[in-house]
């Protein structure tokens, strides 16, 4: 079964999602939708077949459209994504999944009300790496996770809209969701964030949060760094891998490394225990082989399964609200000066969307 697909928003990442639907045999690309006609047109093509148009209503209103792929700014998610929700199609959005996590409340219950699926382009998530990292991590290879280091900096765009948080830690945060066991589900984060150019916003920051069994999550964010690093540590209490995002040869190590400590020895109280029967652990590293796979390929596979089987999608809007959910605790704690800010995550199903707001905001 071929579904057909109407990508809104030629911008950044318009192009490519045009491209992934283009290249993918579930897919028949149908309209690119842009405010700006000659910018869609560029996207597609002199010689393509796809249409172009320029009213987002009237792309929602083509009976000969299943679903649509949201890539415009953030603020304009929801009222894109609640508009074409309320058309019928069933609808994929670009990261975050919204500017606010009250917006993507909105979506996620709409989406459940009206049976349609609405997903998350957590791309990072379809990457051969990140789910041969979750294969480990579910399996109980790894043990229980104690702790992880993530970090991601490159000399970036220094944005306008939003800070070094909300532009780069959603990759992190949406990764820690999908490879966790429990999924991300911190009941507090802390955030320090620092604007050391004046641009009126943090372009540098540390973002920290407890796992369960008190392990420690860190992500490293920053706009400012001459040097490109995309780099994350998972310990476990079995093994540890080292994801190196740069390292084609090598972008995963698994060490059979670590820290044993053995309590039961009798010795003479407790604190001795502790200080003599730590056991430190020296095995091999291996280099899993990962296969070559494009993610956006694998995600806008996944999108046309959910749709077609009638099932959750991996990275679904539920995902995508944990991850805001995170981010605003984390803005919070800026304002805060680094002290913990609660989270409080999602639970179960979220309150019914009202009918306000469904229109579509007019730019983006």
């Amino acid at each position: 079964m071929t579904l057909r697909v109407g990508v809104v928003g030629a911008g950044y990442w318009g192009p490519n999602l045009v491209r992934s639907f283009r290249a993918s045999e579930d897919w028949d690309l149908v309209a690119v939708c842009d405010l700006d006609q000659d910018r869609a047109r560029r996207v597609i093509g002199d010689r393509s077949t796809v249409e172009v148009e320029t009213s987002l209503d009237v792309l929602l209103a083509r009976t000969d459209i299943d679903a649509v792929a949201v890539a415009t700014p953030a603020a304009s998610h929801c009222s894109i994504a609640l508009a074409a929700l309320a058309s019928g199609k069933h609808v994929l959005v670009e990261k975050p999944l919204a500017s606010t996590r009250a917006d993507a409340e909105r979506m996620v219950a709409t989406a459940e009300e009206l049976g349609l699926v609405l997903m998350c382009d957590h791309t990072y998530c379809y990457t051969p790496a990140v789910q041969h990292l979750r294969a480990l991590a579910h399996s109980g290879e790894l043990g229980d996770i104690l702790f992880v280091d993530s970090v991601r900096i490159n000399l970036g765009l220094v944005r306008a809209d939003v800070d070094v948080f909300w532009d780069l830690a959603p990759h992190d945060l949406s990764i820690l969701d999908f490879i966790l066991p429990q999924g991300l589900s911190p009941l507090e984060v802390s955030a320090h964030g620092a604007d050391p150019i004046g641009a009126g916003r943090s372009c540098l920051g540390y973002l920290t949060m407890p796992l369960p069994g008190h392990g420690m999550a860190s992500v490293h964010v920053n706009w400012l760094s001459p040097t490109k690093i995309r780099h994350t540590v998972i310990g476990g209490s079995r093994k540890t891998v080292v994801w190196d995002d740069l390292n084609p040869q090598q972008r995963l190590s698994v060490y059979d490394r670590g820290v044993d400590l053995d309590l039961t020895a009798e010795t003479a109280d407790a604190a001795e225990r502790r200080a003599v029967n730590v056991n430190y652990r020296l095995g091999d590293m291996h280099a899993p082989a990962l296969p070559e796979r494009e993610a956006l390929g694998a995600m806008v596979a996944e999108f046309a399964g959910a749709i077609t089987e009638g099932r959750t999608p991996l990275t679904d809007g539920n995902a995508g609200l944990r991850v805001l959910a995170v981010l605003e605790a984390a803005s919070e704690s800026q304002r805060r000066a680094g002290a913990m800010a609660p989270v409080g995550m999602p639970m179960g199903r979220v309150l019914a969307a009202t009918s306000a707001g469904v229109g579509w905001g007019g730019a983006w």
